[in-house]
C-alpha cells in the first residue's frame, strides 16, 4: 500500500481547451497491468474541450454544476451531479460547463501500454456555434426533467 503525494492543480491547455480549466492528477500512470488514469476537471462558466476521441473509452462522473457532453453524431446530453456518462473507444466527443456554472467532474480512462501511454487523439476546438447549440439543447433537457419530477410529486 502507499499513499501518493499531492500532485500539484495544473491549468488545462489552450491547445485542447477552450475557457478556463483545471486539472488535478488523481490516478496514473503506474507500472503493468494497472492501466487507470484519472483526474479531477473543474470548468469555468463556459468552459470546454476540444474535440477529441479516447482509444479505450472514458468515463465521466459529474461532481459539481451541470456537464454538457456532445457526441460528433450530435447527441447530446446535460449530466449532473451524480451522474456518469460513458463515451465507448473511438466516440469524438467533447465535454464543458453550461454558460451559468461551474462544472467539475472525475475523468476515468485506460492507458495503451504498445503506444507509449497514448489514450487521446485530440481534433480541433469546439465552435461558439456548436457549443451554442448544445447549450440549447441541455437547456430544453433540463427543462423536461424538472416537468417529470413535479408531475411524479
Amino acid at each position: 500500500m502507499e499513499i501518493e503525494p499531492r500532485a500539484a492543480t495544473t491549468k488545462g491547455p489552450s491547445d485542447r481547451f477552450t475557457g478556463d480549466v483545471w486539472v488535478d492528477p488523481v490516478a496514473g500512470p503506474r507500472p503493468e497491468p494497472s492501466r487507470l488514469t484519472a483526474g479531477i476537471v473543474r470548468f469555468a462558466p463556459g468552459a470546454r474541450s476540444a474535440w477529441h476521441v479516447h482509444a479505450r473509452g472514458q468515463t465521466l462522473r459529474v461532481t459539481d454544476g451541470v456537464a454538457i457532453v456532445q457526441t460528433r453524431g450530435g447527441d447530446t446530453v446535460a449530466v449532473h451531479p451524480g451522474q456518469t456518462v460513458y463515451t465507448p473507444p473511438g466516440e469524438w466527443h467533447w465535454h464543458g460547463a453550461t454558460v451559468e456554472n461551474f462544472m467539475s467532474h472525475l475523468a476515468l480512462s485506460e492507458l495503451l501500454p504498445e503506444k507509449d501511454g497514448a489514450t487521446v487523439t485530440w481534433g480541433e476546438h469546439v465552435t461558439d456555434e456548436e457549443y451554442r447549440r448544445a447549450q440549447m439543447l441541455t437547456l430544453q433537457q433540463n427543462d423536461e426533467t424538472i416537468d417529470q419530477e413535479e408531475e411524479a410529486l
